[in-house]
């Protein structure tokens, strides 16, 4: 099986404190992996270490392919007026697409996660559930190799967790290479594969 990422060895300090203590990690493509562990484990550190939103102390991570993060709450001013369809656009930035190409992505992605009917719609009229399908689909109007995600159900009713679970096997059955921070027992149940830390150390996998 394919692996586009790769994180070996990889420690992370914060105000003087270390977070992560040589962590090693993989993501599969066509695999969901969850990431699992108790409040202040190191979860959400290693996800950005993974999108490169921070770099490690020490330690490395490969990447073979294109990254999307989806995190759990994105500052968005109240004030802002973005539509679902400019929030899920926002993906595409920095790629070097077409116009017509970029509208074709961002169509595609909001069928996907079943928001074609609110694409109009203000991102700030959303419920919980629907924000956060629509920030997974701006992740795949990007068209990454790997998607990467933050507790994107936390907070949200079961059904809309369902839901979350059902489009991340979608997209890994697309190709995807999918990993995601969670705390829920059936989250964890449904995916492919599992980080277990503690104490910014992995202390299980499967």
């Amino acid at each position: 099986m394919a692996i586009p990422l790769r994180a070996t060895a990889l420690c992370y300090s914060y105000a003087g404190a270390e977070v992560l203590h040589g962590v090693d990690a993989e993501l599969v493509a066509g695999r969901v992996t969850a990431i699992i562990g108790p409040n202040g484990a190191g979860k959400s550190t290693l996800i950005e270490l993974m999108a490169g939103v921070r770099q490690p102390s020490s330690g490395s991570v490969e990447r073979a392919g294109d990254v999307a993060l989806v995190v759990q709450r994105p500052q968005i001013p109240a004030t802002l007026p973005m539509t679902v369809r400019d929030t899920v656009a926002m993906g595409t930035w920095n790629r070097r697409r077409s116009r017509r190409s970029i509208a074709q992505a961002v169509d595609v992605a909001l069928e996907r996660v079943g928001m074609t009917g609110f694409a109009h719609r203000s991102i700030h009229a959303l419920s919980g559930g629907q924000r956060q399908r629509a920030l997974i689909a701006q992740g795949i109007a990007r068209d990454a190799e790997i998607l990467l995600l933050d507790e994107p159900a936390a907070g949200l009713d079961v059904a809309s967790r369902r839901r979350t679970r059902e489009i991340l096997a979608v997209e890994a059955a697309c190709g995807r290479a999918i990993g995601w921070v969670t705390h829920d027992e059936e989250d964890v149940a449904a995916a492919d594969r599992i980080v277990h830390l503690a104490h910014g150390r992995r202390v299980a996998t499967r």
